[in-house]
């Protein structure tokens, strides 16, 4: 099935961007929405450019305003007609060890990672079901699969929490024409890493962002990409001993 209209939150840089450039060089119509409307007026006059057969619709949101998050999505839902895959992608990572005096830092990241990613599936899946179609895609991350230290320790789990209630939303509707698929992305170069200097298997955004519509297009329940190595290394993560993980992050 071609999902022909996808909605994209935090669309304007990083993943979100680069995922829509990959969309539109096949096709789909975009409603893409995050906070800074002026890098979205610029991305639309790029897809545009890209593709200038399809429809680009642009809406300022701030996901952590979650009644702002339930009228965007309708206000895109009726401008297209209907929506067929939502992408939730909006996200931050700042943070650092807990008990350091960063509370403000973590609990923001938990807000915007779990909380407004909750408020983005409950409209979702609102409009999915009225549809009764659709395919939700929640972005969660390699950290899903374990806790990690420092500046990694509140964001790893609000990306365990979001897989959890990925599969819980699957679970509950298994068996109807609504899909629900989360990927965990491995390490792909974006703003919310471009400081950090050392990391292990890190590529492009580019190949990244292939990779991740290739494997949203597949529409499986969970996938790791980009699969080399993370189709396999997810697995070793969760084995390793916690002393091993200590040195990673």
């Amino acid at each position: 099935m071609i999902r022909k209209n996808i909605l994209i939150t935090g669309a304007s840089s990083g993943l979100g961007k680069g995922m829509a450039v990959e969309f539109a060089k096949k096709g789909r119509n975009l409603a893409l929405c995050a906070r800074r409307m002026e890098r979205l007026e610029e991305l639309k006059k790029t897809l545009l450019e890209i593709n200038p057969a399809i429809t680009v619709s642009i809406k300022s949101l701030d996901v952590n305003q979650h009644d702002d998050v339930f009228t965007v999505f309708r206000e895109f839902q009726q401008e297209m007609g209907q929506l067929d895959r939502m992408i939730i992608n909006a996200g931050m990572g700042k943070g650092a060890s807990v008990g350091t005096g960063y509370f403000h830092a973590n609990k923001q990241t938990a807000e915007t990672n779990f909380v407004a990613a909750l408020a983005q599936a409950e409209a979702a899946m609102e409009i999915f079901r009225e549809q009764n179609v659709g395919h939700l895609v929640t972005i969660s991350s390699i950290s899903a699969v374990r806790g990690f230290r420092r500046a990694m320790t509140v964001y790893a789990a609000t990306k365990a929490a979001l897989t959890s209630m990925s599969e819980g939303i699957r679970i509950d509707v298994m068996n109807t024409p609504i899909k629900v698929s989360c990927v965990h992305p491995g390490f792909i170069r974006s703003e919310i890493n471009e400081k950090v200097e050392k990391v292990p298997f890190i590529v492009d955004t580019e190949t990244g962002c292939k990779a991740l519509v290739k494997a949203i297009e597949k529409e499986k329940a969970n996938t790791y990409v980009p699969a080399w190595p993370w189709a396999w290394m997810h697995w070793v993560l969760r084995m390793v001993p916690a002393k091993s993980l200590r040195g990673m992050s």
